[in-house]
């Protein structure tokens, strides 16, 4: 048929199957129709700025690239126009005839191949071309190519029963699709819907889009530049943009790889977040980008949960997309994006708690409890993220930090161990029986005020191979020097008076021994289990019933008045020295921080105090 005159076509009815399949049931949100009529616009301006750089026989080169798209809310229409290269007769059958044309069947085995291997589909205009049926009562394509002896051609269509291709007079180079929308998708002839649509999906797009004339798309997509090239107030202004917020970031990322993935990236550390503060979890801040365009907003699997934090943007052409671009095909992908992203962050990490201290200072205080998190739950990044983790210890200043690697290079050569400690803050630390022993010996003990710190000192159990030990376990193989002195009890005489509080204090203990590790305090209480008194604390407030408990051991100082004058009183009122010892056993579980019978407690001590007084 001649290039001069109309022709109309019937669709088939697999056509028309097909069809249905694309506007119904390929996308999950209408909204995407225009994601994909932009990807295909701006491909088609890709193609021609790449002829113009190769070859000097394209004419109309001072055409500006760009896409623009009006809205007519009163008309229910929208048109999106681009100044790319355009499409011949033949080229805009053959496109659009992706799934217009009579031989259709191959489209329907070429996407039967496609929903089982995935395939890059960005810039197939077909494909993406008929989700705007989605919207549309009516389509109409016309396009002219770059080839100045090539006519303009109009495609018509209301997706239904047929379509036309006719000659297009007057027609410049590019393309321009006008959409007759649904009655019920008249939101879409709103210019601020459209916006927001653009911002979403197609913000990096690298071509001017104009949405009733105004510039939509301002920013760059700094991801796929030299980080040279990158200025620190354009890292400021993006992370602005995708964070939605006025505050700057604490650190930013920016890296590329080749293998074993090609990948771009730029992550950021906010300078806060509101979890902490008890506003609920947060949603991944991750957005995974195709060769610029949006496929997934707070993508959930491209860096670990305990990440969540980050902020900031993935992009991979490798991606082996659907055929609607919204998933995935190959679910082995994400995680080794993921394993080299988590990696890049980590290293990154480690690399600013050297060179940028009292920065890195600021993010553990902030997002210290993700670190922790991951430490807990992750154990291929166990180990990297225990290097990052911080603690107080007693060879620091108050707020002062220390590193694990920190502490095991200044052990003395004497300690074997590493040694931690939890409790609810310094000051509680300070007065701790538990410290005395280290206290005299010059060894330094990390302040683990978290029960997680606990918990993930107790898994790892040790570091650069010295054992990680709780201060309060009952095997700590760590004694004082002899400190014997005038009122301290003889050691036979301790004895018989730890075999007394045994028979006395029932089977609320299960030992009562001699300290050796206590200088300043009457007594202690240990876990005869050998766990430490923070791990019997969360197994606590999780299993009521474990409440009051266990197996305890409790260690009397010989060298303390009050031992030493319980000694005596149990000969002169044993009643009263029973109700004195019980007092020492639950002070000593105060002092460790575990549960007793408040009530009783204070009964106790109202009774002593009247006979005290």
């Amino acid at each position: 048929m001649s290039r001069t005159t109309e022709e109309t076509r019937e669709f088939q009815t697999e056509v028309r199957e097909l069809l249905n399949i694309v506007i119904n049931s390929l996308y999950t949100e209408r909204e995407i129709f225009l994601r994909e009529l932009v990807s295909n616009a701006a491909d088609a301006l890709e193609k021609l700025r790449y002829l113009k750089l190769t070859r000097k026989d394209i004419s109309d080169v001072d055409s500006p690239l760009e896409i623009r798209i009006d809205v007519d809310e009163q008309a229910r229409s929208m048109s999106i126009v681009d100044t790319g290269i355009g499409m011949t007769r033949e080229e805009l059958i053959e496109n659009i005839g992706t799934i217009a044309h009579s031989g259709s069947k191959t489209f329907i085995e070429q996407l039967q191949k496609n929903s089982e291997t995935g395939v890059d589909l960005i810039g197939r205009f077909g494909v993406g071309f008929y989700s705007s049926f989605m919207v549309a009562d009516h389509v109409t394509v016309a396009s002219r190519s770059y080839r100045p002896e090539e006519p303009g051609t109009v495609w018509s269509s209301d997706g239904l029963g047929s379509y036309t291709v006719a000659p297009g007079e007057d027609l410049k180079r590019g393309t321009r699709i006008t959409i007759k929308l649904k009655e019920d998708a008249r939101e879409f002839a709103d210019a601020e819907k459209v916006k927001r649509i653009i911002k979403t999906y197609s913000s990096f797009v690298p071509f001017p889009i104009f949405v009733n004339g105004e510039r939509v798309n301002t920013l760059k997509a700094i991801w796929t530049k030299n980080k040279k090239e990158v200025t620190d107030a354009e890292y400021m202004e993006f992370y602005k943009f995708i964070a939605n917020t006025n505050e700057e970031p604490l650190f930013w990322l920016h890296f590329s790889t080749d293998a074993p993935l090609a990948i771009n990236a730029v992550l950021y550390v906010p300078a806060d977040h509101f979890e902490r503060l008890g506003f609920g979890r947060m949603e991944p801040g991750v957005n995974l980008y195709s060769r610029k365009v949006l496929i997934q907003s707070q993508s959930g699997e491209i860096l670990p949960e305990w990440m969540r934090f980050i902020k900031g943007v993935v992009d991979s052409e490798e991606l082996p997309l659907n055929i609607s671009r919204e998933t995935l095909q190959d679910s082995s992908v994400l995680p080794r994006i993921n394993r080299v992203i988590t990696g890049k962050l980590l290293k990154y990490l480690e690399e600013q708690s050297r060179t940028n201290p009292d920065k890195f200072t600021e993010f553990w205080n902030k997002f210290g409890m993700f670190i922790r998190e991951g430490a807990a739950s992750d154990p291929g990044h166990q180990k990297a993220l225990v290097d990052l983790m911080r603690f107080e210890s007693s060879h620091c200043e108050s707020g002062e930090l220390v590193s694990l690697k920190d502490y095991v290079q200044r052990m003395p050569e004497a300690q074997e161990a590493v040694y931690y400690l939890y409790g609810p803050s310094r000051e509680s630390m300070e007065e701790n029986p538990f410290l005395e022993v280290f206290r005299e010996k010059g060894w330094e003990v990390l302040y683990t005020y978290e029960p997680a710190d606990d918990y993930i000192l107790t898994q790892l159990q040790e570091y650069a191979e010295r054992k990680l030990l709780s201060a309060d376990r009952a095997d700590i193989q760590i004694e004082l020097s002899d400190r014997d002195g005038d009122g301290s009890l003889s050691e036979d005489k301790a004895e018989g008076l730890a075999k007394w509080l045994r028979t006395s204090l029932g089977d609320r203990v299960s030992e009562v021994r001699v300290s050796k590790r206590l200088a300043d305090s009457p007594a202690l209480v240990v876990d005869a289990g050998g766990m430490s008194n923070a791990l019997r604390r969360v197994m606590e407030s999780v299993h009521k019933e474990l409440v009051g408990g266990g197996q305890k051991i409790l260690e009397i100082n010989r060298c303390h008045r009050l031992i030493t004058r319980l000694d005596s009183l149990r000969e002169e009122d044993e009643e009263f020295a029973v109700m004195i010892a019980e007092q020492i056993l639950d002070n000593a579980l105060i002092s460790a921080g575990l549960s007793v019978d408040s009530k009783a407690v204070v009964s106790r001590m109202y009774d002593i105090m009247s006979r005290a007084l």
